[in-house]
């Protein structure tokens, strides 16, 4: 009679047919991982780069635009040669104004970057722009205007 072969005890450990495919796993969510790790760094780098070009860019028309300092940055008549009965427009720009006046008063006008504002007048004239700052300091500027 045939013996019956005694089945084999199990092995202890772990089941190689239950590691290879954990370590697959393992391995694929690690590279997946680092994919979108490096992806996001490159984000945050770009986004870094863009900002610190727009904080330039800002502080150069900031500093253009007179930045910290009260001062009348343009005034000026275009054109400065008229005819009688023509107009022309007389243009300033101020930088921390709190207020501006213009003598002889053509109508109103504020403190502004870039503001024209028209005149006609009969006869040639001298305009001046006076620029007043929080602190009470002035500052002016003249412009003439011939009439032919």
């Amino acid at each position: 009679m045939l013996t019956d072969p005694t089945p084999e005890p199990p092995r202890p450990g772990i089941n190689p047919y239950v590691v290879i495919p954990i370590v697959v796993l393992l391995l694929g969510a690690i590279y997946v991982g680092i994919v979108f790790y490096s992806r996001w760094s490159s984000t945050r780098a770009i986004e870094a780069q863009a900002a610190n070009t727009a904080r330039q860019r800002d502080a150069k028309i900031y500093q253009a635009m007179g930045g910290d300092r009260f001062e009348i940055l343009n005034f000026y008549a275009y054109p400065g040669i008229i005819e009688r009965g023509d107009s022309t427009s007389l243009c300033y720009s101020v930088s921390n104004a709190k207020s501006v006046t213009l003598e002889p008063q053509p109508n109103a006008v504020w403190p502004a970057f870039e503001r024209c504002v028209s005149v006609s007048p009969k006869k040639t004239t001298t305009y001046t722009l006076t620029a007043t700052d929080a602190k009470g300091d002035t500052k002016t500027a003249t412009v003439e205007v011939d009439v032919h």
